[in-house]
């Protein structure tokens, strides 16, 4: 059993307005998941992007407009939504207060394609070292 505590892994700013926080990666010894939170201030979030993993993205304070593809949903408090994998989505803060969301993928890393830019990057993979 290995035991991960939250509280000791860095907080990160991944761009503007945004910070994160790995919890279970590989680099934890994860061979399946990665676990990740995020803080984002008012009219941040993440462009569109697409993972070749399944995805959950859990409101945990806050409220957000998640979209994937065409369609546009509100989210609030503990509600989730499931990202199926290859699936172009983003998210951003659209209340008053920080936005704090929790994100799982179905894969020990996290890896993605911005849209916008074409840009590939990944984190949090056994060897890795870029950075966003």
């Amino acid at each position: 059993m290995r035991v991960v505590l939250h509280n000791e892994a860095n907080v990160e700013l991944w761009r503007d307005g945004v910070e994160t926080r790995m919890i279970v990666s590989s680099l934890t010894g994860a061979s399946k998941l990665c676990i990740f939170e995020q803080w984002i201030k008012p009219g941040c979030g993440a462009p569109t992007h697409v993972h070749t993993a399944e995805e959950v993205l859990t409101i945990i304070e806050g409220e957000a407009e998640i979209w994937v593809g065409t369609e546009r949903q509100a989210l609030a408090l503990e509600q989730s939504v499931i990202i199926p994998s290859g699936s172009a989505h983003g998210f951003r803060n659209i209340g008053s207060a920080t936005l704090r969301v929790r994100a799982i993928l179905s894969e020990p890393f996290f890896q993605a394609r911005y849209v916008e830019t074409g840009k590939e990057t990944s984190r949090w993979k056994a060897g890795d070292k870029e950075s966003l």
